[in-house]
């Protein structure tokens, strides 16, 4: 499950221009460097990545003779690794989401990695534009993730085109007492800007402007605009007092739970939900997650996994071979694919994993006009506010004025 908030937002942000990379040029770092340097590569990542991890892990430390550590951080990765950095106990590699980058390089944490242009070309475009802040890369991706439709064909056999069509098939459903709920979209009590977004895109609204280098704008904030009150209006007509497809008692930790239970024919996720579908042995299928009749087309946020190079590392030259010349594997990248189900970044890995597994590339068209979940520090300004406003418009509070709210508190925020 994916949820923001804002003690998750010093951990969660993106970016922008898939232009040149930084520090030390555009070649991918020497053999010659890292096994001069010796010592001990320290990587951290969460608990499923560890163990996908480990056995290449070692492999790299016999071809290197060095010793490699992949320790296990299951809470807090990115405040944890911030805070190390700054007292000198940091590991040399850290392995997390991109929407980190804004602010671990506000906080000096992260080096740009060096990657030759044949080695991005590799990668899909979307996810190098993910891992590429203020003009330099920061990461190297290894996989993709995006919202998608997650529908109980056996409930719902066709996918519905807009979301009006799906909220009269869900009313149908619960009509014929087949179903409880019409749509599956967490929200909660505190909202949930993540799983929202796609239907607030859909009706016009936009959180930042993009400067002329297609790099997002802090300065043009769209929260507050006539574009959101226009947007919210619409999510509130589908709420509670409207009609009653989305709803504050589908929350983060019930809206799977609720689909696989056959209580809901639609469930707006992502892959991570897919193991819980098919555990309950539900007939399923994976499509674009519908837009407003007439409207914009719904974009979901395309969120990238990364490696990164950690700026105060110990042994920062052997750091930049692992992330650049075995990172960029794809043994390594379908390993890690095999340990969390989540379309790979590089194109080789997609191909060979993509036969076995039809819902990859579903879940790749839903997401192929996403937007990439900005990075910029000031998305941290977003999470908190936009959620709950969006819960209390869900509920029945005034649209315009609780947008309007939202906007100035994030502005203040910002500035």
């Amino acid at each position: 499950m994916r949820i923001r908030t804002a003690g998750v937002v010093a951990v969660f942000a993106l970016a922008l221009a898939a232009s040149g990379c930084g520090g030390g040029g555009d070649e991918p770092a020497t053999k010659e460097s890292p096994k001069a340097a010796g010592g001990k590569l320290v990587i951290w990542a969460d608990d499923k990545r560890t163990a996908a991890l480990k056995p290449f892990a070692e492999k790299f430390g016999q071809e290197n003779g060095v010793t490699v550590e992949v320790q296990a951080v299951s809470k807090d990765l990115q405040t944890n690794f911030v805070t190390a950095s700054q007292q000198g106990s940091g590991p040399d590699v850290v392995v997390g989401a991109h929407d980190w980058i804004g602010n671990l390089v506000q906080n000096g944490a992260i080096d740009p990695v060096q990657l030759a242009a044949e080695q991005k070309s590799a990668f899909n475009q979307t996810a190098v534009k993910a891992v590429t802040f203020n003009g330099q890369l920061y990461g190297v991706p290894y996989a993709m993730e995006n919202l998608a439709l997650i529908r109980n064909t056996a409930l719902a056999p066709e996918a519905p085109k807009t979301i009006e069509d799906l909220v009269a098939a869900g009313k149908k459903l619960k009509a014929d007492k087949k179903a409880s709920e019409i749509l599956c979209l967490q929200s909660g009590q505190n909202g949930d800007a993540y799983h929202i977004y796609p239907l607030y895109t859909s009706a016009g609204g936009y959180l930042f402007g993009t400067a002329a280098n297609g790099d997002y704008d802090p300065k043009d904030l769209g929260v507050g605009k006539p574009e959101s009150i226009e947007a919210f209006k619409k999510i509130g007509a589908l709420g509670e007092k409207g009609e009653g497809a989305l709803k504050r008692s589908i929350t983060p930790e019930n809206a799977t739970a609720t689909f696989t239970g056959k209580k809901c024919a639609f469930l707006v996720s992502g892959p991570w939900a897919v193991a819980d579908v098919k555990k309950a042995g539900i007939t399923y299928d994976i499509s674009p997650i519908p837009g407003f009749a007439g409207g914009k087309e719904a974009q979901p946020f395309v969120g990238v996994q990364a490696f990164y190079v950690a700026s105060k590392g110990k042994n920062k030259a052997l750091a930049q071979e692992f992330v650049t010349n075995y990172v960029t594997t794809p043994d390594l990248a379908v390993a890690l694919y095999q340990a969390e189900p989540r379309p790979p970044a590089l194109t080789a890995a997609l191909d060979q994993v993509k036969g076995s597994d039809p819902d990859l590339a579903k879940f790749t068209e839903a997401g192929k006009n996403g937007q990439v979940l900005p990075a910029i520090p000031a998305m941290a300004a977003i999470w908190d506010p936009f959620g709950k406003a969006e819960a209390a418009v869900i509920g029945g509070a005034d649209p315009a004025r609780t947008i309007t709210s939202a906007g100035q508190t994030i502005a203040g925020q910002i500035k």
